[in-house]
């Protein structure tokens, strides 16, 4: 069974197609990112355990309290990830978010950790990884490593991005097969910087409104 799940959702398609638009402002952007993060997020969490709890009422009778009983911690990747934060929030409103910080080296395209507020031990249950593309994939295995490192086992961490492309997924799924990654889309190619063709831009770019 494959870990990679492509959304098929219409309400996902025609939001990242939306986002897609070089055209769109940075409000914009940032709205579709949240929108689709939040959509994302739900076809992300459909196997989480609901437990029955105590019994409480309605205005006309009792019932047992169901919830979710996983700690889930949100893992946004330094920046462009944090455009997906809100969205995850709205989900999982007390889940506490761990920043990773990594950039990608302009000449190997390699990624150089800068940034890690993980404590010292895993107090998570569940963890979303959020970023949201996957280009040639060496950002996302690193990620992956530092979480594994930390002391996370694979079948904890679900992976969330909007567009990945075939190169950087296969490496991710060579390199961790298994973790779950959830997607919107899956494109074929990379320019020679390394971005996604024909992808959504530099996703942090246009969410932040810098060059």
């Amino acid at each position: 069974m494959t870990h990679l799940h492509l959304s098929q959702h219409p309400l996902v398609i025609t939001k990242l197609s939306q986002l897609r638009n070089a055209k769109r402002s940075p409000k914009e952007v940032r709205e579709l990112t949240r929108d689709l993060s939040i959509l994302l997020g739900y076809e992300a969490s459909y196997d989480l355990t609901v437990s029955e709890g105590a019994t409480t009422q309605t205005a006309y009778g009792d019932y047992a309290l169901r919830e979710v009983t996983a700690r889930v911690g949100l893992v946004p990747v330094l920046r462009s990830g944090l455009g997906f934060v809100d969205g995850f929030l709205n989900i999982f409103p007390d889940a506490p978010v761990y920043h990773l910080g990594l950039y990608r080296e302009k000449v190997s395209l390699q990624p150089v950790e800068y940034y890690n507020k993980l404590p010292d031990q895993p107090n998570i249950d569940i963890c979303y990884v959020l970023d949201p593309v996957i280009a040639t994939g060496n950002t996302a295995v690193a990620t992956v490593n530092l979480l594994k490192e930390w002391g996370l086992s694979g079948s904890q961490i679900k992976f969330v991005a909007a567009v990945g492309s075939e190169i950087g997924l296969a490496q991710l799924q060579e390199k961790h097969p298994d973790i779950h990654i959830y997607i919107a889309a899956i494109d074929e190619t990379l320019d020679n910087t390394g971005y996604i063709v024909p992808g959504i831009g530099d996703s942090g770019d246009r969410l932040w409104n810098t060059v």
